[in-house]
C-alpha cells in the first residue's frame, strides 16, 4: 500500500501531527468512502477503527430508550470519529454516522492508541476532546437559553464551517432530527431566514447567501467552541478560507495558536 503524504491530507488533526508521528501511521491509513448514513460508531459495540474525516459531515447522536434522539456532536474535516477511545473506553452508547456524504482515512484503533504514548501527540488529541466537550456544552446552552431561530442559525453556521461550500445538501427532516424539533418548526424558521436573505432553501438543499446575517441571528450561542478549537489546534473557519470574508464573530478572534509540542 502506498503511504499517504501528510501534506495531501485535508483533516486538521492529521495535519497537526508531528511529522514523525504521522509517519508512524501513514502506511495504516486507509482511504474510505463515507456515504450518507454510513455508520462510523455503532452504539455499545467495540470501536475497532477511528476515522479522520476529509470531507462530508457526521453527527454523534444521543438516543433515548424510546428511540428518540438529538445531535450532541458535529464532525467534519476538523475531527475524527471514535474519539471516546482517547478516554480509555472501548465503546459508547452514542452512535456516530454520516449525514452528508464524503470521505475519510480509516485507522485501526490499536494503531491509533499506540500514537498516544507520545506526550505531545496525546496532548493534541486531548485538546480535541476538550473542543468536543465545548461544542456539547454550547449545544446545551443553545437548547436552554436560545430560541429555535437562533439555534437553527447556529447549526447552519457549524455545517458551513465543516462543508466549506455554500450549497449544503440538508433536508428539513434531517434538520429537525438534529435539532430535536418538529419538521414544521424548521420549515417555518427556514422561511424566516429566507426572508432575511440569509439563505435559500429548496428541496434537499440549503444555500448560504449571507453568512453575516446568520452570525447576527445566532448571537452568543455560536462562536466560543470554534474559537477554542482555533486557539488550541489552529482551526480556520469557512470565513477564513473564502476570498471575501464577511466581518462577524470569526473576524474578532485573535487567531492565536499553540505551537506544536
Amino acid at each position: 500500500m502506498t503511504n499517504i503524504a501528510q501534506k495531501d491530507t485535508r483533516n486538521k488533526l492529521l495535519r497537526r501531527l508531528p511529522e514523525q508521528a504521522f509517519d508512524h501511521i501513514a502506511s495504516h491509513l486507509k482511504p474510505v468512502d463515507l456515504p450518507v448514513r454510513r455508520s462510523l460508531v455503532e452504539p455499545n459495540q467495540p470501536i475497532d477503527h477511528v476515522r479522520f474525516i476529509e470531507s462530508g459531515l457526521a453527527s454523534m447522536v444521543a438516543v433515548a430508550s424510546n428511540g428518540m434522539g438529538i445531535e450532541i456532536g458535529q464532525l467534519g474535516y476538523e475531527g475524527m470519529s471514535g474519539y471516546p477511545v482517547l478516554l480509555g473506553v472501548d465503546r459508547t452508547p452514542n452512535p456516530t454516522s454520516m449525514q452528508v456524504s464524503g470521505g475519510g482515512l480509516e485507522l485501526p484503533t490499536s494503531r491509533f492508541l499506540s500514537l498516544l504514548r507520545d506526550e505531545a501527540v496525546r496532548l493534541i488529541f486531548l485538546r480535541y476532546v476538550h473542543t468536543q466537550e465545548m461544542q456539547l456544552a454550547h449545544s446545551a446552552l443553545a437548547a436552554g437559553r436560545y430560541n429555535m431561530h437562533q439555534r437553527l442559525a447556529r447549526w447552519l453556521l457549524m455545517c458551513h464551517d465543516r462543508l466549506l461550500v455554500d450549497d449544503m445538501p440538508l433536508t428539513h427532516e434531517f434538520l429537525a432530527l438534529m435539532l430535536g424539533v418538529r419538521r414544521s418548526g424548521v420549515t417555518d424558521h427556514l422561511h424566516i431566514l429566507e426572508g432575511m436573505r440569509a439563505i435559500k432553501s429548496t428541496r434537499g438543499n440549503v444555500q448560504i447567501l449571507n453568512r453575516q446575517v446568520l452570525l447576527d441571528v445566532a448571537d452568543g450561542c455560536y462562536g466560543a467552541p470554534e474559537a477554542e478549537y482555533e486557539r488550541l489546534l489552529g482551526f480556520q473557519s469557512s470565513d477564513d478560507q473564502r476570498p471575501a470574508r464577511p466581518k462577524g464573530t470569526w473576524s474578532t478572534w485573535s487567531g492565536s495558536t499553540i505551537e506544536n509540542q
